[in-house]
């Protein structure tokens, strides 16, 4: 599907409203406190279109969403879009001074907050006309959004968009400084639905989707409901943290999902509560999904060993919505990214934007309909990051004699040592092979004579100790797999590695 197949007057609420005739009636959507069918998310999105016009919200406003992944946030989501309002996907994780920043940033006027979230944005009032509270709140002027919702009608005209109009507004996990705002428009949603979600996943209508990324993280939204929902799909939600493996596993074993969306650290932490007693049935899952960060070789092979299922590792970003390059079932590579995906093409270059030859590693420019046309407010980043029908995504890549696209770290995480370029995913793939390794993180460091090295932070398996006996193991296990220079000079047992809130590990916090 290309935009020009979109009608010019496109509200992507269609996604939820197509199955209102066939399918009204389905299961739309489950988790641990509501399930819901079409129908009856349908309504309840028209109520929030309606409290929001009655709130003075126009055509256009960007309307605040700071909830866990529940039925609340579904409906509040269709609600705002219905109405022509842009809806903004505030992570949970942030801090009050970091949603201080995308309040001011956007301009948004309303706020729908999880009552479990009020202290972040108890100073930051001031800035918002209306807080409407999910639960109870003690602020004399929030609006209860039970009691809200009651006083509204449920039927609803769709706002007349056009394809290009605004829909949703993401602000990056700010790995790197100052979280960026990227705009996405309706016709955004239909061309990942058609193209990531049918032509690459081959998703249908008797799937029902479960992803550990919550909703207001790109990946999470594409995957576990507007790919699902444009095919008449359930989803499954789960409003509890991604790191409780155990609560992740018994979501999957209750309410069966047949395709898992989650992403590296996740599988690796499940892994160690599926070893040992089977205790999770996890028979219902028909395809493993993976995405945020490079899936290790090692976690892929122990997966398919554990579960019997393959991971398709894939790539995408903020920027481009979703995923831009997969592996397929039919065509798969543990340890690489895979192949661009339908709708989309990719380019390796060098830095004066020549392509590379096969197997050296260049920046990866990706090129396709659903992304994002600028940073909010951020008009040099914007220069550096879009370019024309290109989008530089910050990574560094090199291609595979059989076409597919392997990692080799963000571009700022890349060093050299003596010379020669060390990425450190490669080290890290290398250091995750390790029994006693869990997870993993490599940076450049300057020593005593300020020669940069590699230096290993290793966050190690329950049981393991770290020791100078380990650590000799470590560097030998290193040291038989990889080049002398790109083996690390010093390693550091961590209790946890630095992440922002989509589970990216921060290397420059480590550095």
């Amino acid at each position: 599907m290309t935009a020009a197949d979109v009608p010019i007057a496109y509200n992507a609420v269609d996604l939820l409203e197509r199955n209102l005739q066939a399918s009204s009636d389905k299961v739309a959507l489950l988790s641990h406190s509501r399930c819901l069918t079409f129908h009856e998310v349908a309504s309840e999105a028209n109520q929030v279109g309606n409290g929001l016009l009655e709130l003075g919200v126009r055509f256009g406003d960007c309307v605040g969403i700071l909830a866990p992944d529940s039925a609340d946030w579904v409906t509040s989501f269709f609600g705002v879009i219905k109405i022509g309002a842009v809806a903004v996907c505030l992570s949970t994780l942030l801090r009050t001074e970091e949603c201080a920043y995308i309040v001011r940033d956007s301009r948004m006027a309303v706020l729908i907050v999880d009552q479990s979230l009020l202290p972040i944005i108890e100073l930051l009032r001031p800035l918002l006309q209306r807080v409407v509270v999910i639960g109870d709140s003690e602020h004399p002027a929030d609006l209860a959004f039970a009691q809200w919702l009651a006083l509204q009608s449920k039927q609803l005209d769709r706002a007349p968009t056009h394809r290009d109009d605004f829909c949703s507004l993401h602000y990056s996990s700010g790995t790197t400084g100052q979280p960026k705002g990227m705009f996405h428009a309706h016709k955004d949603y239909v061309l990942v639905a058609q193209n990531t979600g049918v032509n690459l996943f081959g998703l249908t209508e008797g799937d029902r989707t479960f992803s550990v990324a919550k909703l207001f993280f790109v990946y999470g939204l594409g995957g576990n409901l507007v790919q699902p929902w444009y095919v008449g799909a359930s989803i499954v939600l789960y409003s509890g943290s991604p790191r409780l493996a155990a609560d992740v596993l018994q979501t999957i074993e209750q309410f069966k999902p047949t395709v898992l969306f989650s992403v590296p650290t996740a599988y690796s932490t499940k892994l160690a509560f599926l070893e040992g007693a089977n205790r999770y049935d996890l028979s219902s899952l028909r395809m493993c999904v993976s995405a945020g960060e490079t899936l290790p070789e090692a976690v892929w092979r122990h997966w398919r060993t554990r579960t019997g299922l393959e991971i398709l590792d894939t790539l995408g970003c903020t920027e481009s919505f979703h995923t831009v390059i997969a592996n397929r079932p039919d065509d798969l590579c543990p340890g690489s990214s895979g192949k661009p995906s339908p709708g989309y093409a990719a380019r390796v270059v060098d830095d004066a934007g020549r392509d590379v030859p096969t197997g050296e590693i260049g920046n990866l420019l990706i090129r396709g309909e659903s992304t994002a046309l600028f940073y909010l407010h951020q008009y040099e980043k914007s220069r550096q990051t879009f370019q024309g029908e290109w989008l530089a995504t910050g990574d560094k890549y090199y291609v595979d004699d059989d076409g597919f696209y392997w990692h080799a770290g963000r571009s700022d995480d890349m060093f050299k040592v003596g010379g020669l370029w060390v990425s450190p995913v490669e080290v890290e793939g290398v250091l995750a092979c390790h029994p006693a390794v869990l997870e993993c993180a490599v940076v450049g460091l300057p020593d005593a004579q300020e020669m940069v090295r590699p230096k290993a932070f290793v966050h190690l398996r329950d049981g393991q100790t770290p020791g100078p006996a380990l650590l000799r193991d470590l560097l030998r296990h290193c040291g038989e797999k990889l080049a002398p220079y790109k083996c690390p000079r010093w390693v550091d047992f961590v209790p946890e590695l630095p992440r922002t809130v989509t589970g990216k590990i921060q290397r420059y916090k480590l550095r």
